[in-house]
């Protein structure tokens, strides 16, 4: 089943985006929430998120702290929070659990459960099946997309932060873990735009300057009705082009909408740019997806 069909490659070379219904089972989807919920039961909440800020220069270092912490989350499995769950002290206004964004950067690397869905049979036979030789996880995450506030996605390519030389060997894995719809904020496509490079970069700050990061040209505006909508149920996947322009919605429903989600690269003649955020350490090389 996870064998790619000629037509549904063709699809995929077309579009840039493919949907593969009933791709996991709802016992592997239902695995994957109650690890979650594991592991952000036993969260430690980050320290720029939990200290009192009240100058101007304490707002800085808090700024600072939070890049820092993103920026070295490559490796790791971190916590990022929605705005406004955190009152000015630094105490949660809503439950922890429905305050998470999404957990990152590395869950298919240091947890069991989502190494193995990551590395599962099913996912090197559908890489296979698209002709990747020597395919590397570079990394992953879990998307709350929480109800009522969870934040819209703006229209953008994976590949302005996941860049390589050349382009086009980069693929996101995007699993609905629960029912994605129109309401909680599906995943929405332009068919087609993995075409035409990418239009803008996010690059780290060059060394010896303060750590952060800049973009490299723009987002152009974009027709919103080229936008087509990708409602799936759970077990789903959804195998995105690193350069397809994609979008989601903010959930307003009362239903979150739970996603994990991972890329890999052909590591076979690509460079992966040394201006990326993400940069592969000494503590975790970029694993092979072929086990």
């Amino acid at each position: 089943m996870a064998c790619l069909s000629p037509w549904q490659l063709q699809k995929f070379q077309q579009d840039g985006f493919l949907v593969l219904e009933g791709f996991l089972s709802a016992e592997e989807c239902v695995a994957m929430q109650q690890r979650i919920g594991e592991i952000v039961a036993e969260m430690d909440v980050p320290l720029h998120c939990r200290t009192e800020f009240s100058t101007q220069e304490e707002e800085q270092l808090r700024a600072q702290g939070s890049t820092d912490y993103f920026l070295s989350s490559g490796d790791k499995i971190r916590f990022f929070f929605e705005k406004g769950v955190f009152d000015e002290k630094g105490n949660f206004l809503v439950p922890p659990e429905k305050s998470i964004n999404k957990i990152g950067h590395a869950l298919h690397a240091h947890d069991p459960v989502f190494k193995s869905i990551t590395h599962s049979p099913k996912v090197q036979t559908l890489a296979r099946s698209l002709g990747l030789q020597m395919p590397v996880v570079v990394q992953s995450m879990y998307i709350f997309k929480q109800p009522h506030f969870g934040g819209e996605v703006s229209p953008h390519q994976d590949a302005s932060f996941l860049y390589t030389e050349p382009l086009g060997r980069v693929l996101g894995v995007w699993i609905a873990v629960e029912d994605a719809t129109l309401e909680n904020g599906c995943l929405w496509f332009i068919p087609g735009s993995h075409t035409s490079g990418v239009s803008r970069r996010m690059v780290r700050a060059p060394v010896g300057s303060a750590p952060g990061t800049s973009f490299l040209g723009s987002e152009p505006a974009r027709d919103n009705s080229l936008f087509v909508p990708t409602p799936v149920q759970r077990g789903a996947l959804v195998l995105i082009h690193g350069e397809v322009v994609h979008k989601s919605k903010q959930n307003l429903s009362d239903r979150s909408r739970h996603a994990y989600t991972f890329h890999f690269m052909e590591a076979s003649g690509t460079t992966w740019s040394p201006e990326n955020w993400l940069q592969p350490t000494a503590e975790l090389p970029f694993p092979p997806l072929y086990t």
